[in-house]
This record gives structure tokens, sequence and C-alpha cells, in this order.
């Protein structure tokens, strides 16, 4: 049963919140409905969420959740600035940096704070080099955003999920 339906309980919530959102129990909104259910489980199940034990430091997350709003409203100012004012011409880049985290979970809000930092995209992680490639918008120093990840958002990962 766990082979065919690995997550029954957010199966059937999926299954419901479709059938509530469509606002219709036609057949075939039905079969849509448990198609969709399957899949998002099945999905779910090749993601791995970590195990119920597992435990994760909230304080440091906390302090990440802070520098993370503040960065990004002051990364929404730069991009503008840059955008809308720019007297001189802008290079963006690719960056390298080596990652110590190894964490699946702290690799993803990792991915996640970067992402949503405007004017940065994870573009890239290699496992085996542990090597995040990462895209800036506005790169002048390479050698500050290796700091900026590392200092400031990976360190916090660690100590909130691996330390």
């Amino acid at each position: 049963m766990r082979r065919w339906l690995p997550y029954p309980m957010l199966a059937a919530f999926l299954f419901l919140l479709w059938l509530l959102l469509t606002q219709s129990f036609s057949a075939g909104q039905v079969v849509l409905g448990i198609g969709v259910s399957l899949f998002a489980t099945h999905a779910m199940a090749i993601l791995r969420p970590p195990e119920p034990g597992q435990r994760v430091r909230l304080k440091p997350l906390v302090k990440l959740a802070g520098l993370v709003a503040t960065d990004v409203v002051r990364s929404n100012f730069a991009v503008a600035a840059v955008v809308l004012f720019a007297r001189r011409q802008r290079v963006s880049g690719f960056v390298r940096i080596p990652i110590d985290l190894v964490d699946r979970n702290a690799l993803a809000l990792l991915a996640l704070v970067i992402t949503a930092t405007p004017g940065t995209l994870w573009v890239e992680y290699d496992r085996r080099q542990r090597r995040l490639l990462l895209h800036v918008l506005d790169l002048i120093d390479e050698a500050t955003w290796v700091d900026l990840i590392k200092g400031r958002y990976e360190a916090l990962l660690i100590e909130a999920f691996e330390a």
C-alpha cells in the first residue's frame, strides 16, 4: 500500500482540496483529482522529506529570517537603482562559491533564500565538488559574494541544521 500511496493522508487532503477548489464533483473532476493527488504524493516521496526526529534549531532560523527580510528589501532598492538610474555599465556574472552544507533541507533553504533575493539566482549546485554557481545582476567583487553567502547565510544554516 505504501508503494502505491506513499502519503495517504496527504493524498486524501489534496483530493478533497481539488474538489473544493474546482467546485465540481463530476466524474471527470474526481478522476483528475485522484490523478493529481497521486502524482503529488509520489513527487513528495521522491523529495524524501526529513524524518520526524530530525532536530532543527529555531534560533538561527529566526535570525536568518530577519537577515533575509532586510536583504530582500535592500536588494529590491539596489536592483531598482541599477535598472532605473544606471550611470555606469553594469556587469552581470557568475560566481562559484564553495559550500560546506551537506543537509538537503538546508541546501534547499539556501536556494530559496538566494533566489528570493532580487538580483541573485541559484543556477547550479555540484554535489561532488560541493560548489554553488550563483548569477549576480550587478557583479562588482566575487569575494564579497562568497563572504556574503558563506558568512551570512551558510553559517546560520549549518548552526540550525547540522550543528
